[in-house]
């Protein structure tokens, strides 16, 4: 193997070991030279490396450290290049006395950023989570922590549609956050709930932060505390961190994060955070979405009714809401039901996300206008849904 190869070998061999199976919805794709970010420059130079092109590599590296001065990645690989003139490259990150973990640590960068380059979902796909938006949420955001890539995708006209893809920063110690100070970033359906400038900020957290709903009400139910999870950049002398490098917030480059924040809505982006994303044909995601849309227009109905116990047939023996068990809430409801002689009750503004947890499991918002011969009242409601022996269960309710 001779010098320059060595350069690429350990970034090119991990590549073509993590080709997925055709199991996996991603699919290798020709390079895009117009996609945004420093990808497609880095794919350049590594093929320019493998094919012992040194002098068109290191132009496109001095082109990538020019475009992202602070990109520490880029800036190690024209390093290495300056000093394959002069002598042999022994190994990726050919610096003398150099610390071991940051060179792992930018291996692992650009492992990620590559393989998420060259592997990605055909364009048919949408991912699972995104059952149903909001007419109102313009866009949701998916993050993929194994990947080290947060997806955007635009609400048209309720079908998913992809925007953008960008590399981030999870915990330190992974993810399936359960306590304060764990670092690791949570898994599940959240939604950002304020932003943050720089000027309120330490450079630390780049040019802006956005928090997000963790806890949230199935965290806390599962004993599950913390908080301060944000969507954040980085300081002003970095361009990237790490994959692992947080204390369990998802971090982006600068001005990946400027480019995302025109996007959001406090208080409705969704932001769904997943180990890894599953992916659905658009037949096989209307199915599925159909699928929770009936059996909730059923609850719906059953509940106009007066039926009781039909009604109470779409919660979970498991169920909690109000502060109530099961048997809490069958009792109340049954008393409630008693002096009613008629129900209207009207969903609207109906959002499904589900849960990327172990838990199959979706959680419904939606405007709830409900009108009887004794009570009237409008409000938000959130419920989760949850398959039990292959039917949909209330497993909790509340305001939303």
């Amino acid at each position: 193997m001779n010098a320059p190869t060595r350069l690429a070998a350990l970034v090119v061999a991990a590549l073509a070991c993590a080709t997925f199976a055709a199991a996996d919805a991603y699919t290798a794709t020709p390079a895009r030279y117009s996609d945004a970010g420093p990808e497609p420059l880095l794919a350049r130079v590594f093929e320019h490396i493998e094919q012992n092109r040194l002098t068109d590599a290191l132009q496109e590296v001095e082109a990538m450290v020019k475009a992202y001065p602070n990109f520490h990645l880029a800036n190690l690989i024209k390093g290495d290049l300056l000093l394959a003139r002069s002598r042999p490259i022994q190994a990726f990150g050919n610096v003398a006395n150099a610390p071991q973990d940051k060179l792992s640590d930018l291996r692992e960068e650009a492992i990620a950023r590559l393989k998420a380059y060259h592997e990605k979902p055909p364009a048919n796909y949408v991912p699972r989570y995104l059952l149903q938006m909001r007419p109102d949420q313009d866009y949701a955001i998916v993050v993929d922590t194994q990947r080290s890539r947060l997806y955007l995708y635009q609400n048209e006209k309720g079908t998913p549609r992809f925007v953008a893809d960008y590399y981030i920063s999870h915990g330190k110690l992974g993810t399936d956050k359960i306590r304060e100070g764990d670092k690791k970033t949570p898994i599940g359906v959240y939604h950002v709930t304020a932003s943050l400038s720089r000027q309120k900020l330490s450079d630390f957290y780049g040019t802006g932060a956005f928090p997000i709903s963790y806890p949230n009400e199935w965290d806390r139910r599962h004993g599950r505390n913390g908080h301060g999870i944000w969507l954040h950049g980085t300081p002003s002398d970095t361009f990237s961190r790490p994959p692992k490098a947080s204390d369990g917030c998802v971090v982006l480059a600068n001005q990946d994060l400027d480019a995302l924040s025109k996007n959001l809505q406090i208080g409705l982006t969704p932001v769904i955070i997943s180990n890894s994303i599953e992916w659905l044909s658009l037949d096989d995601w209307q199915a599925e979405r159909g699928s929770l849309k009936k059996q909730i227009e059923q609850w719906r109905s059953d509940w106009e009714s007066l039926d009781v116990e039909r009604y109470l047939d779409h919660y979970s023996k498991k169920f909690i809401g109000d502060g109530m068990n099961h048997a809490q809430w069958s009792t109340r409801k049954r008393l409630v039901t008693s002096g009613k002689s008629w129900i209207k009750m009207a969903a609207e503004n109906i959002s499904m996300l589900r849960n990327p947890g172990k838990d199959d499991m979706v959680v419904v918002t939606f405007d709830q206008d409900y009108r009887s011969n004794n009570l009237s009242n409008v409000m938000k409601k959130r419920q989760y849904w949850q398959k039990e022996e292959g039917q949909w269960k209330i497993v909790y309710e509340g305001a939303g």
